[in-house]
């Protein structure tokens, strides 16, 4: 039966894109989309944010994703809503596509090629170790695209046509340079397993590193505001990493290094060398990462996090680790195979239920929101003018139920800086550090102002809406409120 499947690629990968995106759910505006969907709205509408806007938009200098979705929103008329839903799961379908061409030219069996696409399916949601990143997110992002590009290139690569890769990979730099710079750079060490001999390899891999080591941004100009934002992400820093979080990083390499040895041994080349480029990839970027954030003098290094090339790793080693299962364990059993579905998808289905315990599970954009923060940011939407200045909790993120997702993004409103996102940007454009750091301290014991603290707001910011817990401070003409919250003007 699961033979047959290989006449019914594109309906199977159809099938397992629908099965991976119910079970990894959807959060548009969530985490890093409250920065790209506002870049987009903007874009389509350049009334809205006219505060507060360079907190999302310089940040896209390094990418094209915010045009083009707003290109693509003109194009077709759709609303950015169901884009961002189509594009979200466009990219579930083109990786997967990806893994599946990848996985036919590692594996013979069949069943192992499925079994490796369903894995990296239902493990979309796995965090990779020490770096705050899924494989992929719950909400449409640049890094996805670009992912499914690379996985694309490796597969053109893998097929012996690498100059089919370079339009690629050249797309997958316009969408998320960072991302696609790991993919090169392990595009770099494929080609090279496939047409040389180790001994000459090893010196070109060695040569080559200069091509995936910018340096210009290392030496640029930071300040004290953004070494107050740095210290907000504690992950950004290697070696306070916790000894799980080195094991995370360093297991996967052992795996493929162990893989290498087992196929040198029992005649599998193309595999061989496969996962020794993963190895000798991961080591490279180990090494790198680790003589990068080792001194102080290399601290502007630190926001753009070397060790996220163990995305890539850990995108492999779930396709591997799924084809090996397949192949070894599953075979053609329904059984075997039902079990297997069940195990991964249930579990990953109810950690993400979890982990987003305050949000509908599926976030559709035919769905009214039942999640008391979204309902408040579509009030706002619809019953505030588009120029309206906004202050809230600047740890409003963080709260219980609001699940991290982005005020500006689905409010559509400007919004005075908060302590959490926004630090985050001010780590990769430390320009706004002094803007970020006033606001922030202004906002400081935010559960406990009263009226002269929102009217100093006003004065110093031109703040003149804001969205405070229910019952609502006095002194404040609050328009709207329900349970939880209430959104009034400032006086």
């Amino acid at each position: 039966m699961l033979r047959a499947c290989s006449s019914f690629e594109l309906p199977g990968i159809l099938l397992i894109t629908l099965l991976g995106f119910l079970v990894m759910g959807y959060h548009p505006g969530l985490e890093d989309d409250g920065l790209y969907l506002a870049a987009v709205k903007a874009n389509l509408n350049p009334a809205l944010f006219p505060h507060n806007a360079d907190f999302f938009r310089l940040q896209m200098r390094g990418t094209y994703f915010d045009t083009w979705m707003a290109h693509f929103v003109r194009m077709t008329g759709m609303p950015v809503a169901w884009v961002e839903l189509f594009w979200q799961l466009a990219s579930l379908f083109l990786i997967l596509w990806a893994v599946k061409m990848i996985a036919n030219q590692l594996f013979a069996e069949e069943h192992a090629r499925w079994a490796g696409v369903a894995m990296v399916a239902a493990m979309f949601t796995l965090p990779v170790s020490g770096t705050a990143l899924y494989l992929v997110d719950q909400h449409l992002h640049p890094r996805t695209l670009s992912t499914a590009m690379i996985l694309l290139a490796i597969s053109r690569i893998l097929n012996k046509k690498p100059w089919q890769a370079v339009p690629l990979l050249i797309v997958a730099l316009l969408l998320h340079p960072l991302m696609a710079a790991f993919g090169i750079s392990f595009c770099i060490f494929l080609v090279l397993a496939l047409s040389q001999s180790i001994s000459t390899s090893v010196p070109a891999w060695r040569n080559s590193a200069g091509v995936v080591i910018p340096l210009a941004w290392v030496i640029a100009p930071a300040g004290p505001a953004w070494r107050t934002a740095l210290n907000t992400r504690t992950y950004y820093f290697l070696y306070k990493w916790t000894w799980y979080e080195w094991l995370g990083a360093l297991a996967p390499l052992l795996f493929f290094w162990v893989l290498w040895r087992i196929a040198s041994q029992r005649g599998q080349p193309l595999l061989a060398r496969f996962t020794l480029a993963v190895f000798a990839y991961g080591v490279f970027q180990q090494l790198l990462a680790m003589a990068l954030l080792w001194p102080s003098s290399l601290v502007r290094v630190t926001p753009f996090q070397p060790m996220r090339y163990l995305h890539l790793v850990y995108l492999l080693f779930a396709l591997t680790a799924g084809c090996l299962l397949g192949k070894f364990l599953l075979k053609q059993s329904l059984w075997s195979w039902a079990a297997f579905l069940l195990a991964v998808n249930g579990s990953m289905f109810a950690w993400q239920c979890m982990e987003f315990s305050g949000s509908q599970h599926l976030e559709m954009p035919w769905r009214q929101p039942a999640n008391p923060w979204l309902q408040a940011f579509a009030w706002i939407r619809t019953n505030t003018p588009s120029d309206a200045y906004f202050a809230l909790d600047p740890y409003y993120l963080e709260e219980p139920g609001e699940d991290y997702h982005g005020f500006r993004a689905l409010a559509e409103r400007s919004e005075l800086a908060d302590a959490v996102k926004d630090a985050v940007v001010v780590t990769i454009v430390p320009e706004l550090g002094p803007q970020w750091l006033r606001q922030v301290q202004a906002e400081k014991g935010w559960s406990r102002f009263t009226p002269a603290d929102f009217e100093r707001l006003k004065a110093e910011f031109g703040v003149d809406w804001v969205l405070v817990s229910y019952p609502a401070p006095e002194g404040l003409a609050c328009r709207w409120h329900d349970r939880l919250l209430a959104a009034c003007q400032i006086p």
